[in-house]
């Protein structure tokens, strides 16, 4: 599906969750709006979904007994404010203590360049591996202009991509995969993400499978509560 396509049928904001994360002293609240046209999926009976896992960037232990896959549009505001500030608890309770398996895969739905970005960074992936891609993932959210209206402007040209991405890795580097990103050679792989995000009537950014159960929760507390509960099905 077009880009384009994707934009009449879906928000151009970002689904709603509110994420507590209690650290030693802080507790950090993130909330993200829910437009009223919003369908959610993933009802608790419904079945799991069944991602191919294979060839997809991830972080944490192969044998952890959960899952999580995020899908994001690095365009989004909010997956950004997500990766700045609750990511960073996700990876020490959760990745870093051996229990999540977390994968990250494109929904590129905003403007015209998520789709390029989402292209740049799987094409990272494929040609330079998955410690490159997740310093690139970081790299580009970091990028992200602070101010909305360049949700709705082409800011990721095929130079800028290249820019941020020398900002990680090696000039040589950065140009052999801003060379292969010409010939859109991974093209599938992306095609691979937005045939899940399809199929699964996912209708905005960031949204969460935990072992192929959508989250719905509104808290960090309740996604923790969902990864035990996954853990011990295993």
């Amino acid at each position: 599906m077009t880009t384009k396509k994707k934009l009449k049928s879906k928000n151009s904001s970002s689904q709603m969750f509110f994420f507590g994360v209690l650290g030693l002293a802080i507790i950090c609240f993130i909330g993200i709006m829910l437009l009223s046209n919003m369908q959610k999926t993933g009802d608790s009976n419904a079945s799991a979904a069944t991602f191919g896992y294979q060839h997809q960037p991830y972080l944490g232990q192969k044998n952890a007994p959960v899952k999580i896959v995020e899908f994001g549009d690095y365009k989004c505001p909010i997956c950004k404010n997500f990766n700045d500030t609750v990511f960073p608890a996700i990876d020490k309770d959760l990745i870093k203590t051996g229990k999540v398996q977390y994968y990250f895969m494109n929904d590129p739905f905003i403007y015209t360049d998520s789709t390029r970005a989402a292209l740049f960074a799987e094409t990272v992936f494929q040609e330079l591996g998955n410690d490159a891609f997740w310093k690139f993932h970081n790299q580009l959210y970091s990028e992200q202009p602070a101010d909305s209206k360049y949700e709705k402007i082409d800011l990721y040209s095929a130079s800028f991509l290249e820019k941020t991405l020398s900002k990680v890795v090696s000039q040589t580097d950065s140009e052999k995969v801003a060379q292969v990103f010409k010939t859109n050679k991974y093209q599938s792989a992306l095609d691979k993400d937005t045939s899940y995000v399809n199929q699964l009537g996912i209708s905005g950014t960031p949204t969460f499978f935990v072992n192929g159960k959508q989250f719905n929760g509104n808290s960090y507390q309740e996604l923790i509560d969902m990864v035990n509960k996954a853990a011990i099905k295993k």
